[in-house]
């Protein structure tokens, strides 16, 4: 990357194999300048800007300063996209939170920096999807006793996460970059961006809004990404799906805070660290008692053949199974109720939950 702009478009530099022009049979290679624009929504340019250029670039104009369209494409969808799983996306904004809490709070000589431009854009991922703030170019860096004075900056941040209390009384605080995280945090939740059609129909300022409205009435589960709600474990049977209900309500209930419409109500980064953290801990060790489908079961024994069977006890016979884990493979027992022996449904819910109590190392 050469260059990129707060509106979201980027540029690159590359060395590019393309189609001769003069000579379509063969190749070349050169030196090209690749120019990213951001999905259609954004403020800064839409669909019938980006359409205008490539009309006018492609139509015949030649001159030796002004550059050459060797071509564009439109990514419509990204069908084969990963998908980042609740623990990623809660790793990824951890990454964030604490770029965020070094800046506002651990930098020597008590400076501070307040970035006032925190949107989902101005984040980077590595390869190992490690996130990074890449984006500085409306940031103050200040002194503690200069964060209560007025700063006028005009044209900063984008409506739907602009901290609204900025706009009424211009003083510029840590709490702005926090209700901008806020927006992040939500829109990580809801899988669509802040200024998605579906959010600006009900509030011009986006997601934010309409997440305070859903928190209050009760209805955010609503808003939360179906992906989310659908993932599994990695072995993929585990029937209670989505991520752990302690660590999802965590996330939510920091996430609210962060949006709150005063600076005063928000949290600063080191709590919302913590409780991000939280969250990832829940996760990580999630509790939710663990349940298989029949059919699930059926193909790890596979359907109760009797290589399978490694004995019996009072109320039925016991099967053990290979359960895909991740990468290998955990050998499990299965055991099938026969009633015919003796033990009612009661009994055998009575043993499930003792055992579910009982770990051994």
């Amino acid at each position: 990357m050469i260059a990129k702009f707060s509106g979201g478009c980027a540029f690159y530099k590359a060395e590019l194999e393309h189609y001769d022009k003069e000579n379509p049979s063969s190749k070349r290679h050169s030196t090209v300048l690749i120019k990213c624009y951001p999905p259609s929504g954004t403020e800064s340019c839409g669909e019938k800007e980006v359409l205008t250029e490539i009309e006018i670039l492609s139509g015949g104009v030649k001159h030796p300063n002004i550059v050459n369209l060797l071509g564009f494409c439109y990514l419509e969808n990204l069908k084969d996209k990963p998908v980042l799983t609740w623990e990623k996306r809660l790793k990824i904004r951890i990454d964030v939170a604490h770029a965020l809490r070094y800046i506002h709070s651990e930098i020597e000589d008590q400076k501070m920096i307040i970035n006032h431009d925190i949107w989902s854009y101005n984040i980077g991922l590595d390869e190992n999807f490690g996130a990074k703030i890449i984006n500085f170019w409306w940031s103050v860096f200040l002194s503690p006793d200069q964060e209560n004075k007025d700063h006028h900056l005009i044209g900063v941040g984008r409506k739907f996460n602009r901290d609204p209390e900025y706009e009424k009384n211009r003083k510029l605080k840590k709490e702005s970059d926090v209700y901008g995280f806020g927006v992040v945090l939500f829109e990580i939740l809801c899988g669509r961006l802040a200024y998605d059609p579906i959010y600006l129909k009900e509030s011009w300022r986006g997601l934010a809004p309409v997440a305070r409205r859903s928190f209050s009435t009760r209805t955010l589960e609503e808003l939360i990404d179906p992906i989310i709600k659908e993932e599994v474990g990695e072995n993929g049977f585990v029937l209670n799906r989505g991520p752990n209900k302690d660590s999802l309500h965590t996330f939510i209930t920091i996430a609210h805070q962060c949006v709150a419409e005063t600076q005063d109500q928000r949290p600063t980064m080191k709590v919302v660290v913590k409780e991000l953290e939280k969250a990832l801990f829940f996760q990580n060790n999630n509790k939710d008692n663990p349940k298989m489908s029949l059919e699930d079961i059926k193909q790890v024994t596979p359907n109760f053949h009797d290589d399978n069977f490694i004995g019996g006890g009072g109320f039925g016979k016991v099967y053990k199974g290979n359960l895909q884990d991740g990468d290998g493979f955990k050998t499990i027992v299965a055991k099938r109720l026969d009633t015919r022996f003796g033990q009612g449904e009661q009994q055998f819910f009575s043993e499930l939950q003792i055992l579910l109590l009982i770990h051994f190392v």
